[in-house]
């Protein structure tokens, strides 16, 4: 990371950490909620005796998951009568699991809408809890073994989504590749075919940034062109597969895979490459929400990367299992603290010191 990025990005932290604090993360606590699964503890004791013995079941969004895997079985490592087990299932099925009470937790990278908090505080008689975890960017991954550095202009770039640019060798993406070898080859974009919160991050930016985008922002959309694929490693696997493939991934499923990814246009009109520095400036100078629902469709720092969103776990605001209360609050502050470093190490975005206490104080209202 250059000089000039570490300062950028530490600006942007103490900005967004300074900004956090005026908010309230406010969330309802009932006296009677039904916990989220029935699954039974487990045996033994948590390491120095500080936790109790649990154990905890999620699923979600696939966006997080490498993190979340990494996380939990760190803290194993800490905590060992602490058993997670975490599905990444997607956003959708992960907010339906959440909201019908089949898991202890849930996961999404699309903060939940109002007619799913309805649903939950009509079944639990209390509003729910979602709190940010970390952030990541989306990224274009592509499958040309020739191109090593595809810049995709916004013309370029929504042209593929739309179905209005076929061809690698069109003159929109040729603009901005000069000298590059670009095949007289057809565009293969891949897609997501489940519900899925990437999907509702990708398309929320189409929508803000591509003029002759008209399929919406959801988690589904009727996509104009291209194959589906089942979560993030569906998506990663069929670019790696097919030659001539783009498709929309988590920056840290591409970098793990070693997936090219391209650069493009933000709204500055600048080329920006996807980086955990240049993501992190996308939420320069935003407000957070007292529900931390921060959404950012189209970021304007000259230098962010334009494909960025911050990914939430879904909790109860009551567990009548106190291990699992115990545990599940144990692990979220340590994920925010030791854990910052696995969230560098994978390639997200960790949050800000500001944002964590906000998480913590929400946390603490769990019941």
């Amino acid at each position: 990371m250059t000089s000039l990025n570490r300062l950028k990005r530490r600006a942007f932290l103490a900005s967004l950490a300074v900004a956090s604090l005026g908010f309230a993360a406010c969330q309802s606590t009932p006296t009677e909620t039904p916990t989220a699964s029935g699954s039974s503890p487990a045996a033994g004791g948590g390491a120095a005796g500080t936790v109790k013995a649990a154990s905890l079941n999620g699923a979600g969004a696939t966006f997080p998951e490498p993190l979340y895997v990494r996380w939990f079985s760190e803290y194993n490592k800490v905590q060992p009568g602490v058993q997670i087990s975490y599905q990444g299932v997607g956003s959708g099925a992960g907010v339906e699991q959440y909201l019908a009470g089949t898991v202890d937790f849930g996961a999404t990278d699309s903060p939940l809408k109002a007619e799913e908090k309805a649903k939950f505080k009509a079944k639990y008689g209390a509003d729910p809890i979602q709190v940010p975890m970390t952030a990541g960017s989306v990224v274009f991954a592509y499958n040309l073994p020739a191109v090593k550095d595809l810049k995709l202009s916004r013309e370029a770039y929504c042209g593929i989504a739309t179905g209005k640019i076929t061809k690698w060798n069109d003159p929109a993406i040729a603009a901005a590749n000069a000298g590059a070898a670009l095949p007289d080859q057809a565009i293969s974009f891949v897609h997501r075919s489940d519900g899925s919160g990437t999907t509702a991050v990708f398309t929320t930016h189409l929508k803000a940034a591509c003029p002759d985008w008209a399929a919406g922002a959801n988690k589904t959309v009727e996509w104009p062109v291209g194959t589906g694929a089942k979560g993030n490693p569906g998506v990663t696997a069929q670019v790696q597969q097919a030659d001539g493939s783009v498709g929309y991934v988590e920056y840290a499923y591409a970098k793990e895979n070693g997936l090219t990814m391209a650069a493009i246009e933000n709204k500055s009109g600048k080329i920006i490459a996807p980086s955990p520095e240049a993501g992190a400036l996308t939420f320069e100078g935003a407000e957070l929400p007292a529900d931390f629902a921060l959404q950012v469709a189209d970021p304007t720092d000259a230098g962010a990367y334009p494909i960025t969103s911050l990914t939430w776990l879904l909790l109860y605001p009551t567990y009548k299992d106190a291990a699992k209360k115990e545990a599940l609050t144990s692990v979220i502050n340590w994920a925010l603290t030791d854990g910052k470093k696995f969230s560098d190490e994978l390639g997200y975005i960790p949050l800000p010191g500001g944002v964590n206490s906000k998480v913590t104080e929400a946390v603490t209202k769990i019941q």
